[in-house]
């Protein structure tokens, strides 16, 4: 090949790749914003869902208090966890009523486990939500049953712990038969949100 058909097939090559790159990026552009769209949708639903109580939600800056919490649970025996960010729930007339604390425990069967955790001014856990599972089929998708997650709700205490011989007090989790590893994850998560409210938030 001469050396002016390389440089002609080298400027076409580079001129695909000009072109196939401008399209990704306008794809790109085109899609982010619904589908940041949709994973605030999803969030806000999640909000909703674990605080029904509350009017509206706000997301104050609460980076001192994460960095705080998240310098804390490092010891505190809850697993590889993080609390991510805050909404505070406030009433009709403005006034907060509780929180809701989005926290990820790495330490999931499948990967990251994120929820959203309902906790009133009080200490009350309302509710959690998945934001992000991927746990065995049958097994740590479990997790997602009303009837487990169900468990956390109603409850006032300073963390929860997992049980496989069944819950007797408020603080027991049953743990999900065949995932103990879920159950742990999920429970970690929770508690660094509880920790979070009780502990790192100005009441």
């Amino acid at each position: 090949m001469s050396k002016g058909g390389f440089m002609k097939d080298a400027l076409i090559l580079f001129a695909i790749t000009l072109i196939a790159g401008a399209c990704l990026g306008g794809v790109y552009e085109i899609t982010r914003g619904p589908i940041e769209a949709a994973e605030l949708a999803a969030k806000e639903d999640a909000f909703r869902t674990v605080l029904a109580d509350a009017d509206s939600f706000k997301l104050d800056d609460y980076s001192a208090a994460l960095e705080k919490a998240n310098a804390d649970v490092a010891g505190l025996g809850f697993g590889n966890v993080l609390v991510d960010e805050c909404a505070t729930g406030v009433d009709a007339s403005g006034s907060p009523m509780g929180y809701v604390v989005t926290s990820t425990s790495k330490d999931g069967y499948g990967g990251n486990i994120t929820v959203s955790v309902g906790i009133t001014a009080e200490g009350e856990v309302k509710g959690i939500e998945f934001l992000t599972i991927g746990e065995t089929a049958g097994l740590g998708m479990n997790a997602t049953q009303p009837e487990w997650k169900g468990q956390f709700a109603g409850k006032t205490v300073e963390s929860f712990s997992v049980t496989k011989s069944g819950a007797s007090a408020d603080n027991e989790i049953d743990a999900i038969g065949g995932a103990t590893i879920t159950s742990n994850a999920v429970t970690g998560a929770v508690n660094a949100a509880l920790y979070f409210v009780n502990n790192c938030v100005a009441q």
